[in-house]
């Protein structure tokens, strides 16, 4: 691949990630998941106090230059370490552009930033059936942490479970 640029997200880029979030819902085969808006986005990623943080990926530094993929992380923070992690909670390149570097680009960012904010770790999740990810992530050196299970609450159960007294 040629050499891959990597920015920031700037609020211009709205509708770009949220094409990508779109296009990231359809290879994990849930076309319909997505109820985020682009106003959402927005709101979310780059209104003051905003938690999240997005990158893009791009195929070049080129003026031209097309738009491949994007990152979307956020900090959050181990007691154990007392100190933060980075958190990895989208990484999305268009079907065309993988297996030429740009996923490896954005980790490699994404570990940099990581390194730079003395984070103490970079984490992350991937579905069970994914296994080209899963392959990639242990290319580049991750370990699965196996003796943890992700619980959640959303929707009417987050919210009855809220409302308790």
């Amino acid at each position: 691949m040629s050499q891959v640029y990597i920015r920031d997200a700037v609020i211009n880029d709205v509708p770009l990630i949220y094409q990508f979030i779109n296009a990231l819902a359809v290879y994990e085969k849930e076309p319909d998941a997505v109820v985020a808006t682009e106003a959402d986005i927005e709101r979310t990623l780059f209104s003051e106090g905003a938690t999240a943080h997005s990158v893009i990926c791009f195929d070049s530094d080129a003026h031209d230059a097309q738009a491949i993929g994007f990152a979307v992380y956020f900090y959050n923070y181990s007691t154990w370490l007392g100190r933060n992690g980075l958190y990895l909670e989208d990484l999305f390149v268009n079907e065309d552009q993988r297996g030429k570097g740009a996923g490896k680009a954005l980790m490699q960012f994404l570990a940099r930033r990581a390194v730079e904010k003395q984070c103490g770790r970079f984490e992350w999740v991937v579905l069970d059936w994914n296994k080209p990810a899963i392959d990639f992530y242990h290319s580049i050196g991750a370990k699965p942490q196996d003796e943890w299970i992700i619980y959640r609450l959303d929707g009417d159960e987050l919210q009855q479970f809220a409302e308790q007294k």
